[in-house]
């Protein structure tokens, strides 16, 4: 035989038959309203827009597109027609002669330019020469004769290293026995000197110079 069991309430009552009902009642309610409860968080799919999948702007310009191809083609067509119906001779005879707009100016430029090099050329022309070769040229020949002076072996070993010994009569000779002083040659008119490098400057810049008509 089953035995019952009374109603075990949390909260304390009266009436056991009532709570229950009361108790039952309120579960109810609860369950309800966790199975109508909304989510906080919207995790649903974006809303979709028409316009973003299908971009009716640009139909409409491959359409427009598309109608000018078509006719330049209709142009084209009817132009090889009537070449093929005639001689097909195109008049692209062009008489226009090519003007240059700025031509006046490059010439102002040209001849500023020409008048410049000029005016240098002249102050080049015009300075005398701050340096003489000649007189380098003897000291060499007087440092040339100290190191024959001071030196061990002759000056020409170089030389019987690369294209065979000298003949007897410079091969006996030794620089390093040769004592003396070293010759004095007369140092050159530095205006001699300066006149040349002039005249050679002068023929280098007229070539080089452009041509003013």
């Amino acid at each position: 035989m089953h035995q019952a069991r009374a109603y075990q309430s949390i909260t304390p009552a009266n009436n056991m038959i009532l709570k229950r009902r009361w108790d039952k009642s309120r579960f109810d309610l609860h369950r309800m309203k966790v199975r109508n409860a909304k989510p906080m968080i919207d995790n649903k799919p974006p809303q979709t827009y028409m316009h973003l999948h299908l971009d009716l702007k640009k139909l409409q310009m491959e359409e427009e597109r598309r109608g000018v191809v078509e006719r330049d083609n209709g142009i084209l067509l009817d132009k090889m027609a009537r070449i093929m119906r005639t001689r097909g001779r195109v008049d692209n005879v062009n008489n226009y002669q090519q003007r240059s707009l700025n031509k006046t100016r490059r010439q102002r430029d040209l001849l500023r330019v020409t008048h410049e090099n000029q005016a240098i050329l002249k102050r080049i022309q015009s300075k005398e020469a701050h340096y003489n070769h000649m007189q380098w040229l003897h000291q060499w020949e007087v440092n040339k004769m100290y190191m024959a002076n001071i030196s061990k072996y002759p000056h020409t070993w170089m030389h019987d290293k690369q294209c065979g010994p000298l003949p007897s009569a410079h091969r006996h000779k030794k620089p390093g026995n040769i004592k003396g002083t070293p010759p004095r040659l007369p140092p050159p008119s530095p205006t001699t000197h300066t006149r040349q490098d002039s005249t050679n400057l002068q023929a280098t810049t007229d070539n080089t110079l452009p041509q003013i008509n």
